[in-house]
């Protein structure tokens, strides 16, 4: 008698399917990003991220006990300032949107873990992540700037800096400036693979950072490129570091695979707002399920090597995960 390989004995129901389960997407993978604006009483839906939203500092409380309700344990802050100029100083102001963001969510729970986008597009008039000087953003007169948003954000509470700007050095300037003013214990997680990509549409509404002229392919990656992800990696590592991220996560799966494959530290995947969009859009239009889509997505995420996912589908996802079990 033939001997017949039956890999259908292992998927035959739910109980033996999650005994072999390669993969779990747990709600302690997920960082929820928050968007703050000047203000008060202040909870407006973003056009462009449906069931996200614009909070003024007072309207924060219930939104962080929701999430922390929800299992939560870590955010990532967008501010949007009132007032704009080239060197985006709201950015360092110590009394600025995310700084005053900081303090408060501290105050409602100072268990969470409250991460802070270090860029300057959201704060420039002119739209673009650094100083510019002739058209060009200036990439080490920018990394002055960069260090003073990021000592800001650590002396108001942020337990960890994510800077998005793609400035060379950035990461070195960054982590000698924390730890010369006695910040060693704040973290840095670096948008360390960074693509120009088409996928940011919905963010740069929601955030209202997109350049006033040009584009960002000065600074920001080729999407074609792959083994450049690898030595940006190695370069954010070697200045310090603690984190790496790809972004965006679903178009550069491979990418993540590579950067997991070649060096054994935590890597972050953005789910981003393009992303994000479609999936709602689609939903909206009956065209597909949506949880069993976003579920499928971050799972992939986890698959190619994420350690932790940025996503706006956060709170969705973990009352999803609830009712799997």
């Amino acid at each position: 008698m033939t001997l017949v390989n039956r890999p259908r004995r292992l998927r035959r129901n739910s109980a033996i399917r999650s005994l072999i389960k390669e993969t779990k997407l747990d709600v302690n993978d997920f960082i929820y990003p928050l968007f703050v604006v000047e203000g008060k009483g202040i909870k407006r839906e973003i056009e462009s991220l449906s069931n996200n939203y614009h909070f003024s500092v007072d309207q924060l409380k219930d939104e962080i006990n929701e999430i922390t309700e929800l299992g939560i344990k870590a955010i990532i802050l967008f501010g949007l300032p009132d007032k704009k100029d080239c060197f985006g100083s709201e950015a360092y102001n110590d009394n600025g949107i995310v700084q005053k963001a900081i303090r408060e969510i501290k105050k409602v729970n100072k268990n969470l873990l409250v991460i802070t986008d270090i860029c300057m597009c959201q704060y420039t008039d002119h739209g673009h992540c650094g100083i510019i000087k002739e058209d060009y953003v200036d990439n080490d007169e920018t990394l002055k700037y960069l260090a003073k948003i990021a000592l800001s954000h650590a002396k108001a509470g942020a337990d960890m800096v994510a800077p998005s700007d793609m400035m060379d050095g950035r990461i070195g300037v960054i982590r000698s400036i924390l730890d010369q003013n006695g910040f060693m214990d704040v973290s840095i997680m670096a948008y360390s693979a960074k693509y120009a990509s088409a996928f940011y549409g919905p963010f740069r509404v929601a955030a209202n950072s997109a350049p006033g002229f040009g584009d960002r392919k000065t600074y920001q990656m080729d999407p074609a490129n792959s083994d450049e992800a690898l030595r940006e990696v190695e370069l954010d590592l070697k200045e310090g570091a603690d984190i790496v991220m790809v972004k965006p996560a679903l178009a550069y799966l491979d990418v993540i695979r590579r950067v997991k494959d070649n060096f054994n530290v935590p890597i972050a995947a953005y789910n981003v707002s393009g992303e994000y969009a479609m999936i709602k859009a689609a939903a909206e239009k009956g065209l597909i399920h949506e949880q069993k889509i976003v579920l499928e997505k971050l799972v992939a995420m986890k698959r190619a090597g994420a350690d932790m996912i940025i996503t706006y589908h956060a709170k969705d996802a973990a009352r999803w995960l609830r009712e799997e079990w």
